[in-house]
């Protein structure tokens, strides 16, 4: 371990001795001392390859002295971890999977790449899109952790069925299956580590095995925790409903008794101010939904008979568009978007129902 020495104040006559502080944290070259075999979902890493360690060994000291974001994973994973295991038990995969989303998205909803990957899993649009994910101006499901996990599954056991392999699947999944098909066909073969592959890629699988490594045996790399310190594992209840126009977020978190922030927090697909109509699940916090609808379903009544007084509706024919109708009702085309909720981009069809008051 490390050694600080501590020197006495100057003017101090007293001799200057070595009073030892024992850090905790291991110094650079103990973390990079490996021995045994090293696997990420059962595919050994050869780490004793002089290319590979010294790729290695950086992205392992890389992350083991950067302290504020382990211990962040640690208190995150303690959240989240339970329930990503659970799915990928329940969809067959390796639990080492359950590492990809730290290195990804750290465990957070909200963050958005260069790319335009969003979410714990980072999935692009037209991927997220693909294997059933809500995503468009009222709900994007991608930050929600059990709907992003499902899909990811999915993803990543389509991966392994093309490749073959669980490291050249998570290489799909940064860098996309057509790219790597590509290069394994141009370069003739399927060995991860034989693969000249953009340097990201490179980087990923080695930065997925490091923080395995790490969050498997934090101790051992300095990081001691006492439960207290970590997060709490996330528990919650479902409300399923049904409404027939839109729902103020406010009035729900009024029904369960919580704030709007935690209705936001509970629930970080939802875009906006409002609960779109149809039916939709949300979570809230444990035990907060044995009483909501006693106080739901009289606020939601009242809306509805609101919206039914003060309301009219057009059905969208062929040939129509937003800036024609909104000009027959005498309201401007961002009051008409505006009142149905829609996006710049929204394309509206035939039979479409539209409030125009």
């Amino acid at each position: 371990m490390p050694h600080v020495i501590v020197a006495a104040e100057e003017k101090s006559d007293t001799p200057i001795e070595d009073t030892h502080i024992d850090t905790r944290f291991p110094d650079l070259a103990q973390a990079i001392r490996f021995s045994g075999d090293i696997r990420l979902c059962g595919e050994k890493i050869p780490f004793t390859d002089p290319e590979v360690k010294e790729r290695f060994e950086k992205e392992m000291m890389l992350i083991v002295w950067n302290q504020p974001q382990v211990m962040l994973w640690l208190k995150r994973a303690h959240r989240w971890f339970p329930h990503i295991e659970e799915v990928l038990k329940q969809e067959k995969l390796p639990l080492d999977m359950k590492y990809l989303p730290i290195v990804e998205s750290a465990l957070l909803p909200h963050g958005e790449s260069y790319s335009g990957a969003v979410g714990y899993w980072q999935f692009i649009k037209s991927t997220g899109q693909r294997y059933g994910l809500r995503i468009d101006s009222q709900v994007d499901d991608r930050r929600n952790m059990f709907c992003a996990t499902r899909a990811a599954c999915r993803y990543l056991k389509d991966l392994y069925s093309q490749f073959g392999s669980y490291l050249l699947a998570m290489s799909a999944y940064n860098m996309g299956e057509y790219g790597l098909e590509k290069a394994i066909k141009l370069q003739d073969t399927r060995d991860f580590f034989s693969l000249y592959l953009p340097l990201e890629t490179q980087r990923y699988i080695l930065r997925i095995v490091a923080v395995k490594l790490i969050l498997s045996d934090p101790e051992a790399y300095g990081y001691h925790l006492e439960p207290q310190d970590l997060y709490p594992v996330f528990t919650y209840s479902e409300i399923k409903l049904s409404p027939k126009c839109a729902v103020p977020i406010s009035m729900i978190a009024t029904a369960c008794d919580v704030s709007f922030k935690t209705i936001k927090d509970y629930n970080p697909q939802l875009r906006g101010y409002y609960l779109d109509k149809g039916p939709t699940t949300l979570l809230v916090p444990d035990g907060t939904h044995k009483e909501f609808f006693k106080k739901f379903t009289p606020l939601y009544t009242a809306l509805e008979k609101k919206e039914l007084a003060s309301s009219k509706y057009h059905v969208v024919k062929a040939g129509e568009n937003l800036s024609a109708i909104a000009r027959k009702y005498n309201i401007s085309l961002s009051g008409l978007r505006r009142l149905n909720k829609l996006s710049k981009k929204h394309v509206i069809h035939p039979g479409d129902e539209l409030r125009v008051q």
